[in-house]
């Protein structure tokens, strides 16, 4: 799959519903201090950009089905050529479903708390048995990069790149280690829906949930954008890659809007049967904690396979401008 073209239009001096203007500019993306996925540091330009305040919710998601008659990736019994070596009794429609354990024996294995659960989807989050209803405000979950491009597309929309979405994020707070500043939870207050306690065993719910909350129950950055971290992932356009696609020589030319990385280098080398590319996901989720996926941080990134759904991924859409006097508009 092919990202699609890039969605430009112009805008005028007019207000968008749902969406808040992030001014262009440049910022110093990645981190030289954590997982070695998110180096090297680099300085990158952005141009301005509107980015949906929240990400995509179950209600809104719910129209886009309603009108378009679109099934998720999730729903869709997989195609065997796609998984070699798979049994046929183990390719049914499903997701990926996260379950609390009581005891684990090795972190390195995710195996041991998410299960490929038949017919779970966006309509039954957490299994067949489950369902939606009082969960319109959450953000939708088992999206596969295809059903987030399709509803971004049917809202004239596009999925943001990498750095326009790590830009977004830091809100205007450059260098700095979280989307709020250097400290993770500031005079004991929660910014964000992550884990507390000792993944995947404990969870403590100390900011009071133990899934996903509904959108704008914590603060908004700075730039006025809610759940940049923590509650669920959310797709880029970019495809992966094992360290920013940057060096000395390129930090003195600094791309407008880069869409980085390559579809074949994308690949999961240790899967070489298995050729599913893989993307870019930003933000981290209510699953993310201290002793486990300290990825609640702008700079964290994590390679997806694009036809991969779970219950802690979902996404947010942009919408790019031609104008050139960004920079006066307000945020909604």
């Amino acid at each position: 799959m092919s990202s699609s073209p890039e969605l430009v239009v112009d805008l005028g001096h007019d207000s968008v519903e749902g969406m808040v203007w992030v001014p262009g500019g440049t910022f110093h993306m990645g981190s030289n201090d954590h997982y070695p996925e998110e180096a090297p540091v680099h300085r990158v330009a952005v141009d301005g950009f509107w980015l949906d305040r929240t990400p995509v919710t179950n209600r809104q998601f719910k129209q886009f089905v309603n009108a378009t008659g679109h099934v998720t990736t999730a729903q869709v019994i997989p195609d065997p050529k796609d998984y070699p070596g798979a049994r046929p009794e183990m390719l049914y429609a499903g997701s990926l479903v996260f379950s609390p354990q009581a005891k684990v024996t090795d972190l390195r294995d995710w195996s041991q708390w998410w299960s490929f659960m038949k017919d779970a989807n966006w309509r039954h989050p957490y299994g067949p048995k489950s369902n939606i209803k009082n969960l319109d405000d959450h953000p939708v979950v088992h999206v596969a990069y295809a059903d987030a491009l399709a509803y971004a597309q049917w809202a004239g929309k596009d999925l943001p790149t990498e750095a326009e979405w790590e830009f977004a994020a830091r809100g205007g707070l450059d260098g700095v280690e979280y989307a709020w500043g250097d400290a993770f939870v500031p005079h004991g207050k929660h910014m964000a829906n992550t884990w507390q306690g000792s993944f995947p065993v404990q969870n403590l719910c100390e900011d009071g949930f133990e899934r996903t909350s509904p959108v704008m129950t914590f603060p908004p950055n700075n730039y006025g954008l809610y759940d940049m971290i923590g509650n669920v992932w959310e797709w880029t356009a970019d495809w992966w890659s094992t360290r920013h696609e940057a060096d000395a020589a390129k930090a003195c030319c600094i791309p407008q809007n880069p869409r980085g990385g390559a579809e074949s280098a994308s690949l999961d080398p240790r899967q070489p049967n298995v050729q599913i590319p893989r993307k870019v996901l930003k933000g981290g989720s209510h699953l993310c904690a201290p002793n486990y996926c300290r990825r609640y941080r702008p700079a964290a990134r994590h390679a997806e396979p694009i036809d991969t759904s779970t219950s802690h991924v979902g996404f947010r859409c942009i919408l790019r401008t031609t104008h050139r006097e960004e920079d006066s508009r307000p945020n909604l």
